[in-house]
């Protein structure tokens, strides 16, 4: 078996765009048609240009090659260009492809990816959603900023989560911590740690202990300014708080997970084991967040899950992206004795269920893993060619000017 033939398609995601402004698909083709789908979760070029780059890297080290052989395929690319080092483009390139692979690979086999990874563990996983807008788009235009919603008000949050309550979901997310920037971490003001208290306060109040309640951040603060941030929510009991530094400096993450009683977590932004390798170093966070669109596919993120297991740390699949990579998460998620909880889309539902020929299943809060072979999921092409993307902002954006200008 050998890969003949590579496609990509940028999608737009049309309003309210939850999951993001863009997905980016890749389609790989045998010489026996077998069709395997994969993701990109990658946003630091232009989708049109990262699509160009996920058929250059197929054209070098797939084209022609056997789809089975993934551990060789992840190094020639890793190490392109005289490389050799996490580099989060390229490894957005690699997770599409490489779970394209594994879809192949399942298709062949007739088997779902979890069988061939170690078998299932889990026969459903628990899920948690954002709270998202009932109404408008989660990208509001800044005019909108001052308007109140689920983001800002602690009365409409707090009743959004009771909807998600009720639908089934016993754990949901909020990030209300005020505005990040690409001058971040920074201090945070005593507006934003005001308001991230009463949101949050007002949420328990609601749901008491049918919810877990997850705090995320985008890496906005400063390690002092974090754990001023963690004591002034600690009474409310948050499952994790998320990437309360940025990226680039686990040694600074490890002094939160220090000094406060929430469980820290991280990962959305990082890629490969060996960045993921730092963080368990330093134990700088107790939950992982792989995404599987970024972090090198299924086979790298299996070894970081594993990396994980042996420091009794949890992984917490990230989704912030479409259908594939909630697909490819599910596939990996079942077969992890560490396995915490998984990022939902709401139920799978909307846009993301349109792009699908079968939905994922979505049962009470709970994913139930797809019997079918390769991902468990079908990508509806035409459905893709008639969202075509037509240029914007990047998929997500930090603000350009400093908080403090």
């Amino acid at each position: 078996m050998k890969i003949t033939d590579v496609k990509t398609f940028v999608v737009a995601n049309p309003p309210p765009q939850i999951g993001g402004r863009y997905f980016l698909f890749v389609k790989l083709t045998t010489d026996s048609g077998v069709v395997g789908y994969g993701e990109a979760y990658n946003a630091t070029f232009g989708p049109v240009v990262t699509a160009k780059m996920i058929e250059d890297c197929a054209e070098r080290y797939l084209i022609g090659q056997d789809p089975h052989d993934i551990e060789r395929f992840f190094r020639r690319a890793y190490s392109s260009g005289f490389s050799q080092r996490p580099d989060i483009s390229m490894m957005g390139c690699v997770s599409a492809l490489e779970m394209a692979c594994w879809d192949i690979v399942g298709k062949e086999a007739n088997k779902p990816v979890y069988k061939l990874l170690g078998g299932q563990v889990h026969q459903r996983l628990r899920s948690y959603t954002y709270l998202y807008p009932q109404t408008g788009s989660v990208y509001p235009d800044e005019a909108d900023d001052a308007a109140r919603n689920v983001y800002n008000d602690p009365d409409l949050a707090a009743e959004c989560a009771m909807q998600y309550v009720e639908q089934g979901f016993n754990a949901v997310k909020l990030d209300p911590t005020g505005p990040y920037t690409s001058y971040d971490g920074h201090q945070p003001r005593l507006v934003d740690i005001d308001l991230s208290a009463r949101m949050l306060k007002a949420i328990r109040e609601a749901v008491g202990t049918r919810c877990d309640i997850l705090f995320g951040t985008h890496g906005q603060f400063t390690a002092s300014g974090a754990l001023r941030m963690a004591r002034a929510i600690e009474p409310y009991d948050p499952l994790w708080f998320e990437e309360p530094v940025p990226p680039d400096m686990p040694e600074e993450m490890a002094l939160v997970a220090r000094g406060t009683s929430i469980p820290v977590a991280t990962g959305e932004r990082l890629t490969t084991k060996w960045e993921f390798a730092r963080i368990i170093e330093h134990r700088a966070a107790s939950i992982l967040q792989p995404d599987l669109g970024r972090s090198g596919g299924i086979l790298e993120t299996k070894k970081i899950a594993a990396m994980a297991e042996a420091h009794h740390i949890q992984v917490a699949p990230h989704c912030y992206c479409g259908p594939i990579v909630a697909a490819a998460n599910i596939q990996l998620a079942t077969t992890l004795p560490n396995f915490l909880i998984l990022e939902s889309i709401k139920q799978w539902d909307g846009f993301h269920a349109e792009l699908l020929k079968k939905k994922i299943e979505w049962q009470g809060g709970w994913v139930i893993p797809s019997k079918e072979p390769g991902l468990g999921v079908e990508l509806d092409e035409a459905v893709c060619e008639a969202h075509p993307w037509k240029g914007g902002p990047l998929h997500l954006e930090m603000a350009p000017d400093p908080l403090f200008p």
